[in-house]
């Protein structure tokens, strides 16, 4: 079963040979790596030739945002199973792609995820919370949870069947497309109980409070295109849980 791993990069160069090599090292060998970089200009770009004869396809042109650069990684992948990995994100060991392939041989389903940790970007053994999917069900997408999107990897089919990230969303394309993929198309899916992946903390949707409040805006508004019955205030429910977390940390 081949895997196919997208990185989507703009002006990454801090952060990225980290995650390159997280996928280099993998002890699974039936890999394809996509990096599509969105014309960088901090020194991405060296950082990629210098891997290039170890990954699959490189592409680096302008884009027209992160959902946009993500389509053209789908677009471009051959593989079985898709996953994505961000710039700023890495595996937590050599045997993560190991699990998924054995997960999806073992019982194929369409889809599977499990669970990260968000970290100091200035200490990556520094855990500052848990992102645990362990009890997701789509009915919880009415009140703005869904599995960590980096752990999530899909059959490459249904890509092709349901469709790609929305790029008229800012934020939450990754949430609608989930809600598309498990709650209105219902495809079947193993959660992975392990943390998969280290997620820096500065991400797109973390990094102010006026991009989460546009966050939960778009929450609302997949939920509603996807006819599921929802309202702000059962969206922003979730924080409390949220604050637990870290004050269990």
């Amino acid at each position: 079963m081949k895997i196919s791993i997208i990185t989507v990069s703009y002006n990454s160069a801090k952060t990225i040979e980290s995650t390159i090599q997280s996928v280099l090292n993998q002890d699974y060998h039936d890999i394809e790596y996509i990096i599509i970089d969105g014309s960088s200009t901090d020194g991405t770009k060296n950082i990629l030739d210098r891997y290039k004869r170890q990954i699959s396809h490189i592409t680096s042109e302008p884009d027209r945002g992160i959902y946009d650069a993500m389509n053209k990684g789908i677009l471009l992948a051959t593989g079985d199973v898709i996953g994505m990995l961000n710039a700023d994100d890495f595996y937590i060991n050599d045997h993560v792609l190991s699990t998924i392939a054995s997960t999806f041989t073992a019982s194929d389903p369409g889809a599977v995820f499990a669970d990260l940790v968000y970290v100091q970007p200035d200490n990556l053994n520094k855990t500052v919370r848990k992102y645990s999917s362990q009890n997701f069900t789509p009915s919880k997408f009415a009140y703005g949870w869904m599995p960590a999107h980096p752990t999530f990897f899909l059959k490459n089919k249904y890509y092709k069947q349901y469709g790609l990230y929305k790029t008229d969303y800012k934020i939450a394309a990754d949430y609608e497309l989930l809600i598309r993929m498990l709650y209105l198309n219902k495809i079947p899916y193993n959660y992975i109980p392990k943390i998969l992946i280290k997620m820096r903390l500065g991400g797109v949707s973390t990094a102010s409070i006026k991009s989460n409040i546009i966050l939960n805006q778009e929450i609302l508004r997949a939920c509603r295109e996807n006819n599921i019955k929802t309202n702000i205030f059962k969206i922003y429910s979730k924080y409390p849980k949220k604050l637990l977390e870290l004050l269990k940390r």
